[in-house]
């Protein structure tokens, strides 16, 4: 499948599944300090999340690129009213390994995951109870991390998927019609999961009534079928997410 020239800027800017930091200054003479690389911010916005069209959450995030370091942040609050909400925090560095995971919720309890020697491990704090518990994974660092309620973290994983699957072609690029499967780790379940992600090829899908030409990808696990429509003319930015099975949908703002 052949995509126009902007994807190329995309993928340079997102290549590898850390969404690889952009270089910092180099001094010209050892005793001249170096500057710090400025922060670049990759995405930001927010995702209104829909149950059979009337909306109920709305997940505001922020990626950026920090001192060669891929910051990702959320926070998911209901549309109730209420004081209920929850955020992540996750920070891969320049390789795409995992540096730290962190999850809380306003009305109590935490979780963080982190490596551990050669493999991960979880830390989980409830608010009943004074010691937090912990649970190895025999994952590697690599491992994208699948927060179940945040949907951000979906699109780090098709950023991943197709920085493998596509790659320059003179002024286009061009991008291999297969799947690839990744071992995930969720922390609010403490399992890991198996996921696999293949191209749909374009689609014309209406978003808030504007019909825009998306990039479908189609994203499996042994419970679920979900598909993803990203931008491939800005950056492979994550527009909608479809889970029929749940009468739900996942739009941009």
């Amino acid at each position: 499948m052949k995509f126009e020239t902007p994807i190329r800027r995309a993928l340079a800017l997102l290549q590898a599944s850390s969404l690889t930091a952009f270089a910092g200054a180099s001094a010209a003479d050892k005793k001249d300090k170096q500057k710090p690389a400025a922060n670049q911010t990759i995405d930001s916005g927010s995702f209104g999340i829909f149950i059979k069209g009337q909306r109920v959450a709305t997940e505001t995030f922020h990626i950026e690129q920090q001192a060669g370091n891929s910051i990702i942040k959320s926070q998911l609050k209901d549309t109730s009213g209420s004081d209920s909400s929850q955020k992540s925090d996750l920070e891969l560095n320049s390789n795409g390994e995992l540096l730290r995971y962190e999850w809380s919720q306003s009305s109590g309890g935490s979780l963080s995951v982190f490596p551990d020697n050669e493999f991960l491990k979880e830390r989980i704090s409830t608010s009943t109870s004074s010691k937090p518990a912990e649970q190895p994974f025999l994952l590697p660092a690599v491992t994208p991390i699948l927060d179940n309620n945040f949907f951000i973290h979906r699109e780090v994983l098709a950023w991943k998927y197709l920085n493998a699957v596509c790659q320059p072609a003179g002024v286009d690029t061009k991008c291999r019609q297969e799947s690839a499967d990744f071992g995930t780790l969720v922390p609010q379940d403490r399992t890991s999961m198996s996921v696999r992600i293949s191209l749909g090829g374009k689609e014309k899908v209406t978003i808030r009534g504007v019909e825009r030409d998306l990039l479908r990808l189609n994203l499996h696990g042994d419970q679920f079928d979900w598909a993803l429509w990203v931008d491939d003319h800005d950056h492979f930015k994550l527009i909608k997410v479809a889970i029929p099975a749940d009468n739900t949908e996942v739009v941009r703002d």
